[in-house]
C-alpha cells in the first residue's frame, strides 16, 4: 500500500475564521496598522497583481463610486496592488479619468511583496522586489477577503486576472454576514436584504418557536423558512 508524501506549502491564503494577518504598511493615504485602520467595522481587501492593469482599473473605478454603500453598512476599503505608492497616485489619476469616479479609499503599496506573501497569494520564494514582475507572475495576487470587527476573515474569493470581479455580490455578502451575525438565520441561494431567510440549524424547534410565534414554512424539518428578521 503506497502514502503520499505531504510537502508542507510555503504559505497559504488565510481560511474562513483565522485572524486576518496583521500588518503595517504605506498607503496612498499615509502609513495604517490594519487592524487598528479596521476600528471595530467591517473591511474589505482587495488585491491586484500590478498598477496600471485593465480590468483593475475598471475594478477600483466601480468600487469607489460603491464605497457609500460600503459606508452605509459600517464598512470600510482597502486596496492592495504590488507595485509602490508612487505608482499608485499616478495610477489613480488614470482611474478617475476613464472610470469617473475618483478613487477615495487608500491603496497599499506592496513593493517588497511582503504583505502578498503575507496573506499567501505569492509563495515564499517569489523574491523580495515588484521590480521586474509583470502581471502575469503576480496573477495569484486577485483576492478578495472581507473582515469582521473581530479581525476573522469572514470570507476569501480568488479571481483569474481575465475576470472581472463582481463587487455587487461583495456588498450582499456584507448584507448577509452582518444579518447572520445579528441574528441565529442563514441566508439561502440568490438572497437579497428584504427576502426569506433559513432558521440556522442551531436553533432548536423550542426556541424558533419563541423567536417565531408565528411558525414558518418546512418543506423538510431541517429547512425552516421565515420572513427576514427586522
Amino acid at each position: 500500500m503506497s502514502t503520499a508524501t505531504v510537502i508542507p506549502a510555503t504559505s497559504s491564503i488565510p481560511r474562513i475564521n483565522d485572524t486576518a494577518p496583521d500588518f503595517t504598511a504605506e498607503t496612498t493615504q499615509g502609513t495604517i496598522n490594519f487592524h487598528t485602520w479596521i476600528g471595530d467595522g467591517w473591511a474589505i481587501l482587495f488585491s491586484h497583481p500590478k498598477d496600471f492593469t485593465p480590468v483593475c482599473t475598471t475594478e477600483l473605478g466601480y468600487m469607489a463610486k460603491l464605497q457609500p454603500d460600503f459606508a452605509k453598512r459600517n464598512t470600510k476599503i482597502i486596496g492592495l496592488s504590488v507595485d509602490p505608492v508612487t505608482d499608485h497616485e499616478k495610477w489613480s489619476k488614470d482611474i478617475e479619468e476613464t472610470q469617473g469616479a475618483k478613487v477615495n479609499y487608500p491603496m497599499i503599496g506592496d513593493p517588497q511583496l511582503k504583505i502578498a506573501k503575507l496573506y499567501g497569494m505569492l509563495p515564499a520564494e517569489s523574491g523580495d522586489t515588484s521590480q521586474g514582475r509583470t502581471a502575469a507572475d503576480n496573477a495569484t495576487v486577485r483576492t478578495v477577503f472581507v473582515v469582521g470587527p473581530d479581525k476573522k476573515i469572514k470570507l476569501q474569493l480568488s479571481y483569474p486576472m481575465t475576470t472581472g470581479r463582481n463587487f455587487d455580490e461583495i456588498l450582499r455578502v456584507i448584507d448577509s454576514l452582518q444579518l447572520t451575525a445579528k441574528h441565529k438565520v442563514a441566508t439561502p441561494v440568490n438572497w437579497k436584504p428584504g427576502e426569506d431567510v433559513i432558521i440556522s440549524g442551531a436553533v432548536s424547534n423550542d426556541e424558533a418557536k419563541q423567536k417565531y410565534p408565528d411558525g414558518w414554512k418546512s418543506p423538510r424539518p431541517y429547512l425552516r423558512i421565515v420572513p427576514q428578521p427586522k
